[in-house]
């Protein structure tokens, strides 16, 4: 099994999507990115943490590649805009890839490189592509939120 790291947005919409990715063995909700030990739900809504919301995802190389989890990561929100997802704001719903190995980031760069230079969005990509850091597990109440809920989508694309 392998790992990815990715923010773009609110991360209960965002592991929803990687949940329905054949190959994905697991995921988890959670914070990463910022500087405060063990964050909670209400430390990161307020922006001075640092983190961002991510999503955690344990995958299975043999059956889905991480340049197609980058895929499916672009296709899944607007990573033109800074710091904000639909009606979420703050620098915790930014656009980033967490990467783990340098492999990871050569894919991540060049992924995000070849679609700047497709042009297939009308602004630059903004997502942050940096080194994975300490990812902090969110309350258990937010784990596969959608799927206690109830919820089928909300404003990803």
């Amino acid at each position: 099994m392998a790992k990815a790291t990715f923010a773009a947005g609110c991360f209960w919409g965002v592991e929803d999507v990687f949940r329905q990715v054949k190959g994905v063995t697991a995921t988890a909700v959670g914070y990463t990115g910022g500087t405060m030990k063990d964050p909670s739900y209400e430390d990161v809504c307020t922006g001075t943490t640092g983190h961002a919301e991510a999503v955690e995802i344990e995958f299975d190389p043999q059956q889905v590649s991480y340049r197609e989890l980058l895929a499916v990561l672009f296709q899944s929100h607007n990573p033109t805009t800074l710091n904000r997802q639909g009606p979420d704001t703050g620098t915790q719903y930014r656009s980033a890839i967490f990467f783990h190995d340098a492999e990871q980031e050569a894919a991540a760069r060049d992924a995000k490189d070849a679609l700047d230079k497709a042009g297939i969005f009308p602004h630059p990509i903004v997502t942050e592509i940096t080194p994975a850091s300490a990812f902090y597990r969110a309350e258990e109440y937010h784990q596969k939120y959608f799927e206690k809920k109830g919820i089928k989508s909300c404003h990803l694309p």
